[in-house]
C-alpha cells in the first residue's frame, strides 16, 4: 500500500468508524455487528501504526466514542472515565504482559499480579455518594463529560441509596439487562409492535437515557461495580482488595475476578470465563486483564484515551451456517407485517435456533436473501439469533426469490407500505 492509498483508506475507516460509534453511542441504534466494528477499529489502529502522521485527535483511537444526548445536564468527571484498547489475539496478550514485564523491572516492581474479569456488554457510569449518601449518577459520555442521569439511576434497585460506612467516594460499574429480561422485554415490544432493541447493551443504554425517568423506571435495569474512581479518607495498595471493599460498602460487584501471577494463569481464567460465558445471566463480549498493584497503575499512566495497564481481549462472536427453508409472515396487533426466517435448526452460543425475524423488505434486500440460501447465523450480543449474511458459493440455482404478500396472510385485506416507512401493514388494522 502506497502512503496516498493508506491516507485514502485511513480516511474512509475514520468517517465509518465515526459513523456507526455514533449510531452506537449516541443513537442506541447500531447499524452494523460488535465484530464487524472492532474489526474496523482494528484496521485503523493498525493502519496509523504504520503511518503515524495520519493520526489527528479526531480519530476514534485517541478518544472516547460517545457524546452528551441534548436534554441532559452535563458532568464533568472528576476521574475521566476512559475505554480500554481491545486486543483479539493470545499473541497480543502476551505482548502486553511483555511490556508489564519490562515497565516493572525498569520501576523496581518485584511481583506483578493480574486481575481478569468479565467485560460486561453494556453502558458504563459513573455514581457518587456523599458521606456515604448517593447524590448523583451520570453516563461515561466522551469520557471527560457525561450526561447527568441521576433521576434514572435512582430507578436500578440494585444501587444503594445509603452505604454501610459515612464515606466520599465515586464508583464506576456498568449498566446492563439480563438475558432473560432482554428476551421478555423484545417479547413485550414484539407482541406491541414496537421496534426490537438490537440487543442487550442498546437496550440498557436507551433505557438509562431517557429523557423520562418513569420509562427507565420499566426497564429491568441493573448494575455490576468494577473501580473505585476515587475515595476519601481510604488507601488500598491493590484493585482486588478494592473490590472487596467496595462489596463490604453495599455494591454489587462484578461477580467474576480472577486473581492470576502468571500468563498462563491470565490464558487459563480467559479460557475459563469463555467456556462459562453462556450460563452466565449477563452479556459479556471480553475479558479484560488488569494489573492488580495500583501504585504501579499510577506509574504506568494512560493515553487520552485508554490505560497503559489494561486490556480488553475480545471473543469471536460464535458463526453458524445452516438453511433458510422458508420466509413466512406474521401480523402483529397493530397491522405490521413481519417477514420470519425458518431456519434448518442449528445449535450457536449455547442454544438452537430455529426461525429470527428478518424485519422487513429492506433487510432482505440488502442481505440478497433467498429461500433455500445457506446463511451465516448469529447471535447479537449472545441473546437474539440473527442473519449476518449469506453464503453465496453454495447456491445451485434452485433458491427462491421472496416477495413480501400484497394481501395479508391473516384476514386477506390489502397490505401496504406507507412512503418513507420499512413496514408493510394490513389495511384492516
Amino acid at each position: 500500500m502506497t502512503k496516498k492509498e493508506a491516507k485514502k483508506r485511513i480516511e474512509e475507516l475514520r468517517k465509518k468508524t465515526n459513523y456507526y460509534a455514533q449510531k452506537y453511542y449516541d443513537e442506541d441504534n447500531p447499524e452494523i455487528t460488535d465484530y464487524e466494528y472492532d474489526m474496523l477499529m482494528l484496521e485503523l489502529r493498525n493502519l496509523e501504526k504504520e503511518y503515524p502522521e495520519y493520526i489527528n485527535k479526531e480519530s476514534l483511537t485517541q478518544k472516547v466514542g460517545g457524546t452528551v444526548k441534548e436534554g441532559f445536564a452535563k458532568v464533568t468527571h472528576e476521574v475521566p472515565l476512559q475505554s480500554l484498547q481491545d486486543v483479539f489475539s493470545f499473541e497480543e496478550i502476551e505482548e502486553f504482559l511483555q511490556r508489564m514485564e519490562e515497565k516493572a523491572k525498569e520501576n523496581n516492581i518485584e511481583e506483578i499480579n493480574y486481575v481478569v474479569e468479565t467485560k460486561i456488554d453494556g453502558l458504563s457510569s459513573a455514581i457518587e455518594y456523599k458521606n456515604g449518601e448517593f447524590v448523583r449518577g451520570a453516563t461515561r459520555g466522551n469520557g471527560l463529560i457525561g450526561e447527568d442521569v441521576t433521576n434514572n439511576i435512582k430507578t436500578i434497585k440494585s444501587i444503594p441509596m445509603n452505604l454501610k460506612e459515612k464515606i466520599d467516594i465515586i464508583v464506576r460499574g456498568e449498566v446492563f439487562i439480563s438475558k432473560n429480561n432482554f428476551e421478555e422485554l423484545n417479547k413485550k415490544r414484539e407482541e406491541e409492535d414496537q421496534e426490537l432493541f438490537a440487543n442487550a447493551r442498546n437496550a440498557a443504554a436507551g433505557s438509562l437515557r431517557q429523557l423520562d425517568s418513569n420509562i427507565t423506571k420499566q426497564r429491568p435495569l441493573e448494575i455490576y461495580f468494577f473501580n473505585v474512581q476515587k475515595i476519601e479518607g481510604k488507601n488500598f495498595n491493590s484493585h482486588f482488595e478494592e473490590l472487596e471493599y467496595l462489596e463490604k460498602l453495599g455494591f454489587t460487584v462484578n461477580p467474576i475476578k480472577i486473581l492470576c501471577k502468571t500468563k498462563e494463569e491470565i490464558f487459563n481464567a480467559i479460557e475459563e470465563i469463555g467456556r462459562k460465558r453462556e450460563e452466565l445471566s449477563f452479556g459479556i463480549d471480553g475479558a479484560v486483564i488488569k494489573i492488580d498493584n495500583l501504585r504501579f497503575r499510577e506509574i504506568l499512566g494512560s493515553t487520552s484515551k485508554v490505560p497503559r495497564w489494561a486490556i480488553a481481549y475480545k471473543y469471536p462472536p460464535e458463526r453458524k451456517e445452516t438453511v433458510l427453508k422458508d420466509i413466512m409472515c406474521q401480523v402483529g396487533r397493530t397491522g405490521v407485517i413481519t417477514p420470519m426466517a425458518i431456519l434448518e435448526p442449528v445449535k450457536i452460543a449455547g442454544s438452537t435456533v430455529s426461525k429470527t425475524t428478518l424485519h422487513n423488505e429492506d433487510f432482505i434486500k440488502q442481505k440478497n436473501l433467498k429461500i433455500g440460501d445457506t446463511v451465516i447465523v448469529q447471535k447479537a450480543g449472545d441473546v437474539i439469533p440473527e442473519i449476518v449474511g449469506v453464503n453465496e458459493k453454495k447456491r445451485t440455482g434452485e433458491e427462491i426469490d421472496f416477495k413480501m404478500p400484497k394481501k395479508c396472510p391473516v384476514c386477506g385485506a390489502d397490505a401496504i407500505r406507507e412512503e418513507g416507512e420499512a413496514a408493510l401493514r394490513c389495511t384492516r388494522s
